[in-house]
């Protein structure tokens, strides 16, 4: 293995420390090297505080050496105040001599800034290392910067028969979630909820799953909630509208006597895709990320609009003979795993 790409395999390694934390910053990760030995590691800490190139300087016990090493990182250091100081401004301070890149940073405040500001200064700078990988691993960033929309990840189960849920007969009289999958497969979907910035669902499947939305089986930050209520249907004792987290209702018209103090409300034309209006609020509100789970209805709009980015879904060994049936990928299915009597399938929108 060339030695760029061993230190870039581990910048990615270690970046993934920040998973789920640091919106709306990319997790980002750094090693600093001297003489073929690390001496210095960090990525980005939860939002607000230092960005990994400042982590991993600050990591370096010998600081001399620093001037003699080599940076390595996995997105352009930014040349920007934001909140904290320009990350290449720390890298010339210390007067680094070689910074290896994989990615340029697509954000409007660096775009090649951070990279101009180091060679500028005299530093030796190396782009475009491991950059399939990067961009693997900052889907999330780039798909937000690139294409003006969050990364968008399907997420359903569905019966051993096709179906995503019972007739509504068939429900209790107290709305609750009716469960396809096992313990297993629920607890890995709350770990994925922890890991992006937003998560979405229809009005349906709140009025009859009433669902929390959140990572109680899991650790970690719970995800942005947004909630499709063209009609304003969804009444103030539901989970979702108790104000834990930040909330957002899509909504077709704003009506302030049905409106819950605290919650977002953005109408939105239902008559245009409503998909694409749908994005066009998480971009507005900075979500990079979101998971979608349900209904069926509410996962169709957005597999017939093409717009999503990965889809994961579960099929569980029950059968319900008849209900709402799952929705339906044209796509080709990329890998699978089983989870206890579960299987996980993935696809991938290429």
């Amino acid at each position: 293995m060339k030695i760029h790409e061993k230190y870039i395999l581990r910048c990615i390694q270690i970046a993934k420390n920040g998973l789920g934390s640091t919106f709306p910053n990319p997790m980002v990760g750094a090693v600093i090297v001297h003489n073929n030995t690390i001496i210095g590691e960090g990525f980005t800490s939860p939002y607000g505080g230092s960005h990994a190139e400042v982590n991993a300087i600050n990591s370096v016990k010998d600081k001399t050496l620093l001037s003699k090493a080599s940076l390595y990182v996995t997105l352009e250091p930014c040349s920007h105040y934001g909140k904290t100081p320009p990350c290449a401004d720390l890298i010339v301070k210390h007067k680094i001599p070689n910074v290896i890149i994989s990615l340029t940073d697509p954000h409007e405040k660096v775009a090649g800034a951070g990279i101009k500001k180091l060679e500028n200064a005299g530093c030796n700078v190396i782009t475009g290392v491991l950059e399939k990988e990067c961009r693997e691993h900052h889907k999330r960033f780039l798909c937000f910067y690139e294409k003006k929309r969050p990364y968008i990840i399907l997420k359903w189960a569905e019966t051993n028969d096709g179906f995503i849920a019972p007739l509504k007969s068939k429900r209790n009289i107290n709305p609750e979630p009716f469960w396809i999958t096992t313990k297993a497969s629920r607890q890995l979907v709350h770990q994925w909820r922890s890991q992006e910035q937003g998560i979405l669902v229809g009005t349906n499947t709140v009025l009859e799953d009433n669902p929390k939305l959140d990572v109680r089986n899991w650790y970690g930050k719970a995800p942005t909630r947004i909630i499709i209520d063209r009609n304003l249907k969804i009444k103030v004792n539901k989970n979702i509208l108790d104000l834990s987290v930040k909330t957002i209702v899509i909504t077709s018209k704003l009506d302030k006597e049905k409106q819950v103090d605290g919650v977002f409300y953005e109408p939105i034309d239902f008559k245009k895709p409503i998909a694409k209006e749908i994005n066009n609020i998480l971009y507005k509100h900075s979500i990079l990320s979101v998971i979608i789970e349900g209904g069926s209805k509410t996962l169709q709009t957005f597999i017939n609009e093409n717009l999503w980015d990965e889809a994961r879904v579960f099929k569980g060994i029950s059968t319900f003979k008849e209900g709402i049936t799952a929705p339906k990928l044209a796509e080709k299915l990329k890998a699978n795993t089983n989870i206890k009597t579960d299987t996980l399938n993935i696809y991938y929108n290429d």
